[in-house]
């Protein structure tokens, strides 16, 4: 019924360093891009964006994007 002796300082500092390894992994994802990906990712978005706004039926007027301002 023994179990193994574990040091909580040595324990507490790897779960740490493993915590910090997921938050630079995710940093690296998030802000490392470079800007050729970034302006890509921008023109993607706007062209889906132009397409989406293209398959409207009827676009509101510039009197009903205001709202009732009477």
């Amino acid at each position: 019924m023994t179990g193994d002796v574990v040091n909580l300082r040595q324990f507490r500092k790897r779960r740490e360093r493993t915590e910090k390894e997921k938050q630079a992994e995710q940093n690296r994802i998030t802000f490392g891009r470079t800007k050729a990906e970034k302006s890509l990712t921008q023109a993607l978005n706007d062209k889906a964006e132009t397409r989406l706004d293209q398959g409207r039926l009827e676009r509101p007027s510039a009197d009903e994007t205001d709202g009732d301002k009477n």
